[in-house]
């Protein structure tokens, strides 16, 4: 079964995590771009302070991989020196796109 992940940022909005997206060549207006492997959902917005991604991966490794070869390097270039202040898998009970 897949697995959620939330991820919640402090310090930053929308201008960070578009420019992040640009350095992963991902472009979220229209959904065109380079997604990595096994990420089949991805959601983000803003909150009191912050952002908050939420995101639904085949795997951990999955996106762990993401992380280490891509993703990290995206948010240290974006300006993002501080980890996550949440970072929260979800087993999920289901997982559904409705057609």
């Amino acid at each position: 079964m897949a697995e959620g992940l939330i991820l919640e940022f402090d310090g930053f909005g929308l201008e960070t995590y578009e420019a992040v997206n640009r350095l992963l060549g991902i472009d979220m207006e229209t959904g065109a771009g380079d997604w990595p492997s096994g990420l089949l959902f991805h959601s983000g917005g803003a909150k009191d302070g912050g952002w908050v991604v939420f995101e639904v991966w085949d795997s951990r490794e999955d996106q762990g991989r993401f992380m280490s070869d891509r993703l990290g390097p995206a948010l240290k270039d974006g300006g993002v020196t501080d980890p996550p202040n949440r970072m929260e898998w979800i087993d999920l009970a289901a997982y559904h796109t409705p057609e």
